[in-house]
């Protein structure tokens, strides 16, 4: 059982702290967010809620038309806008 010993002590000791150490340091060193990057987030994300307000518009134009149209969007399409409320909350809060 010596030689297992001998080896496990010294990576217990240096070798788990080093590496703890070396990925806090790669996680300090990683890039950011720049200004840059946040402005066009910004940009976006008002892009995204124009366009969303105009396929709104498209869709209550086609169901004043086509009455079955909202029944026949809600069958066929799951999906749900959650996501997009979900960053007009954020935006809210950041706002604020």
């Amino acid at each position: 059982m010596f030689p297992v010993e001998l080896i496990l002590v010294p990576v217990i000791v240096i070798g788990l702290p080093w590496l703890v150490l070396h990925y806090i340091t790669k996680w300090k060193t990683a890039p950011t967010l720049t200004n840059d990057d946040e402005t066009l987030l910004d940009d976006l994300y008002q892009l995204a809620r124009r366009l969303e307000d105009r396929v709104e518009t498209v869709e209550r134009l086609v169901a004043v038309d086509h009455p079955d149209f909202r029944r026949q969007q809600q069958l066929t399409d799951g999906s749900s806008m959650a996501p997009l409320a979900e960053l007009r909350e954020a935006a809210k809060l950041r706002s604020r």
